[in-house]
């Protein structure tokens, strides 16, 4: 059992909320959605810490653990105060880190079969949206895989923050890749032409929102006509905890390492993950699947089961 995943207590807690009828997957307007998914979380985590202390042993020590680990703080890099060109800085320093790690590359041939598999089925390129990408990192590998013949996909990129999108869509231009980006807030995809998007991704950034936005991110997909809504992010362990910021100290900008450290203790578990995706789509056919260092949550809307089979994820 890795001690903040909780799986067991985490579960009970979703059970009992069944039970008691208050687990309801909210077909409602956006604020009904997000305001039940954000109660349900947090009924859930509470009635996951009593089931912790009345099991004992091993599950109260994690949940004292968790307790202490987990944070609701900010990350300086969403600090609207924050300069422009300081958040342009990190969020480039995050591609970097993802490079090094050889993380932007998994990413691409995580996301290879799907885009395959609804090119074949479509007829047609793969249309890609990207939420939350900052300054592009993994749209503009995708548009080089793309360029490259590895892909059949077109991509669009997408940010709240201007600064990322434009200095984005600049290195795209330069490079010649099938790859554009607008500025777009990732929680109204409401603002998305029905049928613009065949895939979501959300890569890296799922800690930076509450769990009723995830679900408004989920609902969007599936009402813009995506066929499917693929979000990764760091798998929520003390090992990665101690790692990311170290890892992020090595770009030597302290308000990125600072941001490490928070976001380790903001990942969310596979148990939540599973909650909010079906509270947003008032269906079970996603998938949550954690493998080190990353947990990656896949929700199908076209009918297709989802299939842990269909994602190369060793």
């Amino acid at each position: 059992m890795d001690m903040l995943q909780q799986k067991t207590a985490a579960y009970e807690a979703i059970e009992t909320l069944r039970r008691e009828g208050r687990f309801q997957s909210c077909s409602g307007n956006p604020v009904q959605l997000e305001t039940a998914t954000d109660r349900f979380i947090a009924d859930m985590r509470r009635i996951q810490s009593e089931a912790a202390w009345k099991l004992g042993g091993i599950y109260l020590i994690a949940e004292i653990i968790q307790s202490v680990h987990r944070t609701d703080a900010g990350e300086l890099m969403d600090d609207p105060s924050l300069p422009l060109d300081q958040k342009l800085r990190m969020s480039r320093a995050l591609g970097r880190q993802s490079g090094m790690l050889q993380l932007t590359e998994r990413f691409v041939d995580l996301l290879s079969p799907i885009i395959t598999e609804l090119a074949e089925r479509n007829g047609r390129d793969t249309r890609v949206l990207e939420l939350a990408g900052g300054a592009g990192s993994l749209s503009l590998a995708l548009g080089r895989a793309a360029r490259n013949g590895r892909l059949p996909c077109r991509v669009t990129g997408t940010d709240i923050v201007d600064t990322y999108t434009k200095a984005a869509q600049e290195e795209a231009s330069q490079e010649g890749l099938p790859a554009e980006f607008h500025t777009l807030d990732a929680c109204r995809m409401d603002k998305l032409e029905r049928g613009s998007a065949d895939l979501v991704v959300i890569s890296q950034s799922l800690h930076h929102f509450s769990p009723g936005q995830l679900a408004l991110m989920i609902r969007g997909a599936k009402e813009a006509g995506s066929s499917a809504f693929i979000g990764l992010d760091g798998y929520r362990s003390l090992l990665l905890s101690a790692g990311v910021p170290l890892v992020a100290a090595m770009q030597g900008i302290w308000e990125f390492a600072l941001d490490g450290l928070t976001s380790a203790r903001k990942f969310y578990t596979e148990p939540e993950l599973d909650a909010i995706s079906e509270i947003a789509t008032t269906e079970r056919n996603h998938l949550v699947l954690t493998r080190w260092p990353l947990t990656l949550v896949l929700v199908r809307f076209d009918g297709i089961r989802a299939s842990e089979a269909s994602l190369p994820y060793a």
